[in-house]
């Protein structure tokens, strides 16, 4: 099965132009020349499955294979072995410089979260930390 954007309107068929912005992050594998196993999946096809399960939320292991994207383990080590390879972070970068470039994006409604950078050590204790009782706590021995 070979797909296509003008397949259907469906949310997991990946578009032509978001393909040719995802195809150059993905990492290449070289097949071997000696004992070269089984023929991979193309890429695309394997997107398609992958988005494909995250939109109907069903389990990787019940894709149905009658839709040509593979085995949901395919799919699923896809998937793991480009997020180490950091194709998602490469992504979002590429498409937020995209926007800004365009003047699309509105800086002024960002958000910093902190949650998600690492206090190493704990931080600086000069300050005396404000206790959140109003006095000590009794004894729970």
């Amino acid at each position: 099965m070979s797909v296509r954007s003008d397949v259907g309107t469906s949310p997991w068929v990946v578009s032509d132009e978001l393909w040719d912005r995802l195809e150059p992050l993905l990492p290449q594998r070289e097949r071997r020349f000696r004992y070269p196993g089984r023929k991979l999946l193309p890429d695309r096809e394997v997107l398609c499955g992958i988005l494909y399960v995250l939109h109907t939320g069903i389990q990787w292991e019940y894709l149905p294979k009658e839709l040509g994207f593979g085995s949901g383990m395919t799919c699923w080590r896809r998937l793991r072995d480009w997020n180490e390879a950091g194709v998602w972070q490469r992504l979002h970068e590429a498409l937020l410089a995209e926007l800004n470039a365009a003047l699309r994006l509105d800086w002024s409604r960002c958000v910093v979260d902190s949650s998600h950078v690492r206090a190493l050590k704990g931080g600086s204790t000069r300050a005396r930390r404000r206790s959140t009782g109003a006095g000590p706590a009794p004894s729970t021995t």
